[in-house]
């Protein structure tokens, strides 16, 4: 069933503002750590953070155009617009493992030295950072696509931080420095999971896909025992404009001689009371004549 969130868009676009104004500021710290100490930890997690901060800055700007009001070409406003956002995050996010697993063999094949002590220091303030980014993204409201694509490019570069300082201490015990690049392939693969799944849920909705938590035959079933004047429901289209905003369309089958306009009403209640859903279209038919038969 739907819920109200109880953030405003405003909220959640402040909150990824001020997101991207870290992690653009500590990427540059990072490349520059990063080609100093040869360190690919920090090499692909400042990657990471590069494409996160032009990830934010979208996710940002979604949320400001989906402020804008309807017009006579986009009848629904611009709302969708965080959902494409968030399936372009989930698209790159899936791009840059496949070039962290690229780098990650090369070094695996060739290793290069590594400076532990600064790779560590680096790698500790980039996890200050982004744990500051991603409490801050944590509190927008975490059904939005947009702020949940944002805060899995965060957390990627959190895990990223941990892999990287996790590596830095084994080559200054140890100096076994294919923990780097081992590290990385283990980030990859869980940034790769929640990508997918940030992929798969935007593509449903922008696919006009039902919602998954609406089961169309329960709904039917329901609506035609809630409203005893509806004896058939039928021609259930439910989407998202995104996950905050269900909609639907169905016909409803009326009793003959029933007020169509408490009907009406009735049904509308009934979908914004159980299902949440306030912007649904219903189309009544006449319903059988009490002579015809069953």
């Amino acid at each position: 069933m739907a819920h109200d969130h109880g953030h405003d868009g405003k909220d959640n676009e402040t909150r990824v503002f001020w997101a991207m104004v870290l992690t653009g500021g500590f990427m540059v710290v990072e490349v520059i750590g990063g080609i100093l100490t040869g360190s690919l930890a920090l090499l692909a997690d400042a990657g990471h953070m590069l494409t996160d901060t032009a990830a934010l800055a979208l996710a940002w700007m979604a949320f400001r155009i989906a402020r804008r009001s309807p017009d006579p070409r986009r009848s629904y406003g611009y709302h969708r617009f965080q959902v494409l956002a968030a399936f372009i995050n989930g698209v790159t996010l899936i791009a840059i493992v496949g070039w962290i697993l690229i780098e990650a063999v090369r070094r695996l094949a060739a290793p290069v030295e590594i400076a532990g002590g600064m790779m560590l220091a680096v790698a500790a303030a980039g996890l200050v950072v982004n744990v500051v980014a991603f409490v801050i993204l944590h509190g927008g409201d975490r059904e939005n696509l947009n702020i949940h694509g944002a805060a899995l490019h965060v957390l990627g570069d959190l895990l990223g931080s941990v892999a990287a300082i996790v590596a830095a201490g084994v080559i200054l015990w140890s100096g076994w420095t294919p923990i780097d690049p081992l590290l990385s392939l283990f980030v990859a693969a869980l940034i790769a999971r929640s990508a997918w799944v940030l992929v798969k849920k935007s593509a449903h909705i922008l696919l006009e896909g039902t919602p998954d938590w609406l089961d169309v035959a329960a709904l039917r079933s329901e609506l035609t025992a809630a409203v005893p004047d509806v004896e058939d429901i039928h021609h259930v289209h439910a989407w998202s404009l995104t996950v905050e905003r269900p909609l639907v369309t169905l016909h409803a089958k009326v009793r003959r001689g029933a007020d169509y306009g408490e009907t009406l009403e009735a049904i509308a209640g009934f979908l914004e009371t159980t299902y949440g859903i306030s912007h649904a279209t219903v189309q009544l038919e006449p319903g059988r004549r009490p002579e015809e038969p069953q």
